[in-house]
């Protein structure tokens, strides 16, 4: 027979409530050491690291841009024209006098033909006007002649009637009828003279007006000529011809009609090549004119200096030219891709380090110093100073022989140490 015992019952029923306090007490206290526990620090694996150091430090910027010749020369056309052949193409090299494409205008052609008749014409009346001249010359000199002979028989009728009256031989009457016949006489000679002298003069003005009119008319065939030899496309200088078109990538072809002024070619000289660099518009502000700098076209790297510098900025970018001072390697061709390097200063004495990811000069940012023997790193800040293509200056905040790592770090930026391996 089973007997009742409600003591056991209370006294399991007082059990189950202690071990139900006790692990509430032992969950609250196990959450409260975890909310106090500190984030465990990050792995970051294989870091780029670098050596804080003090010495010379060569300030330099860096950009892309690409080799464009000295000398380019853009060849319009003087007159409207047809495209007729085109005899050379683009990439071949060509003297000044090539001839690269042949147009045709039958327009030209007939006026230089017309200048050329206009111009035979003139010469013609020319010809013409210089016979009538020597002619009327002649005439007015026979004149002269006439006139110088009867005065002089005139004059010798006076002198003879002179002496004779003086002796009593020749009535008075006589002698002064014969004197003023030579009188007369002398008078006409002179004004045959003064004409004759009208004459030369007037025949000088009427050649000078027509020989000026010819003069004219030989510089309109000269003009028409040019217009007629301009048809035919020369490269100007020696060079290669690097395109056939308008500078929007127009190709030319056979049979078409261009406008007068329209360019038809575009020569360069591949021998003077220069570099134009794009540089960050916030970092071109120290280049000055002659600074030293390199072109790397990845096969060679040229020496240059600094000749040009764009006044203004264009998508965030200052284009500087760089003349190359030294022999240009194989394969260096007008628009090839090339890295240019300025040299802006040499800093003495200061202590400097690798430039880290992000980093901008004159700023104070956060940077993981390695420590404990390279098995972490802490952030520390530190203030930066001048920059160059890949070192910084350090102002504060580190020392020589620290080593700091340059690699991007910004997904710890909520972690002040992190491990290292």
């Amino acid at each position: 027979m089973d007997v009742a015992r409600p003591d056991i019952a209370r006294r399991r029923r007082r059990h189950r409530i202690l071990y139900s306090f006790a692990g509430l007490g032992a969950l609250v206290v196990i959450t409260i050491g975890l909310s106090r526990l500190k984030p465990a620090a990050p792995l970051v694996e294989n870091p780029w690291p670098d050596t804080v150091k003090r010495g010379e430090m060569l300030r330099q910027v860096r950009g892309n841009g690409t080799l464009v010749p000295e000398e380019i020369l853009w060849i319009p056309t003087l007159s409207a024209g047809r495209v007729e052949r085109i005899l050379v193409l683009p990439g071949a090299r060509v003297k000044a006098d090539t001839v690269l494409v042949e147009l045709s205008n039958p327009d030209v052609d007939q006026a230089a033909f017309d200048a050329e008749s206009q111009l035979k014409g003139a010469e013609a009346d020319m010809a013409n006007l210089r016979v009538q001249l020597d002619s009327q010359k002649l005439t007015e000199e026979a004149m002269v002649a006439m006139a110088q002979a009867n005065y002089s028989g005139a004059k010798l009728d006076f002198e003879v009637n002179d002496e004779l009256a003086k002796a009593g031989l020749v009535p008075a009457l006589t002698l002064k009828q014969s004197k003023a016949k030579a009188e007369e006489l002398a008078k006409l000679l002179e004004i045959e003279q003064q004409r004759l002298k009208i004459s030369a003069d007037a025949a000088r003005a009427q050649l000078a007006v027509q020989d000026a009119k010819v003069a004219q008319l030989r510089a309109q065939l000269q003009l028409r000529r040019r217009q007629v030899e301009a048809l035919k496309i020369r490269a100007g200088i020696d060079g290669v011809l690097q395109k056939l078109g308008d500078a929007a990538a127009t190709t030319l072809q056979v049979g078409q009609q261009l406008a007068p002024g329209a360019t038809v070619a575009r020569v360069a000289n591949p021998a003077k090549l220069k570099a134009e660099i794009k540089i960050a518009e916030t970092q071109a502000k120290d280049i000055t004119f002659d600074q030293k700098a390199e072109v790397d076209t990845r096969n060679g790297v040229i020496p240059g200096h600094v000749v040009r510098i764009d006044p203004s900025a264009q998508n965030g970018t200052r284009t500087v030219d760089v003349a190359l001072d030294g022999a240009l390697p194989k394969g260096a061709v007008p628009d090839l891709s090339v890295d240019g390097t300025i040299e802006l200063e040499r800093l003495e004495n200061v202590m400097y380090v690798g430039r880290p990811v992000q980093a901008q000069p004159e700023t104070t940012v956060g940077v993981f110093k390695v420590v404990n023997g390279g098995k972490e790193a802490v952030r520390v800040p530190v203030k930066l100073g001048r920059t160059s293509v890949s070192t910084i200056e350090v102002v504060e905040g580190l020392q020589v022989g620290d080593q700091v790592i340059l690699s991007d770090m910004s997904q710890y930026d909520a972690y002040a140490r992190v491990r290292l391996r």
